[in-house]
């Protein structure tokens, strides 16, 4: 039997075998760099710093196995609050507070009276930051 059955925790939003399985992650960096014009030379670039880091989130549900037909729902209730929500992912990292900044759905696979029997998703996530500043 399985013992960890969550592969990562955003806020009350569990996915895992139990619920909105993720089949796909992908996570972005970028960084700063403003361009600043220079009388008589080309421009100069000034580092600011690095930029929020972003997380794609793609998977399955199959409703009628595990989770049933709310868990799409419950990602837009979670973005819906506004607020940063903390991210751990099932090896025990913790990944400080992320915001959710989008959710899609794609369903598919069609019972007689309308319910999906495949829902596939995807959760696009972005770094809050921290609140603390440095002096």
């Amino acid at each position: 039997m399985l013992t960890n059955l969550v592969m990562m925790a955003l806020g009350a939003f569990r996915f895992g075998v139990n619920a909105g399985s993720y089949q796909t992650f992908r996570r972005s960096a970028e960084w700063r760099w403003e361009k600043l014009d220079r009388a008589g030379r080309a421009p100069v670039l000034q580092y600011l710093g690095p930029d929020a880091d972003e997380i794609t989130l793609e998977g399955v549900i199959y409703p009628h196995f595990k989770g049933g037909l709310h868990q799409v729902e419950l990602m837009r209730a979670q973005a819906a609050l506004g607020a940063p929500m903390m991210l751990v992912d099932g090896l025990g990292w913790v990944w400080e507070r992320w915001v959710i900044t989008g959710v899609e759905e794609r369903k598919s696979v069609f019972l007689p009276g309308g319910a999906p029997r495949k829902i596939e998703f995807t959760v696009r996530l972005r770094a809050y930051g921290a609140d603390w500043s440095v002096n």
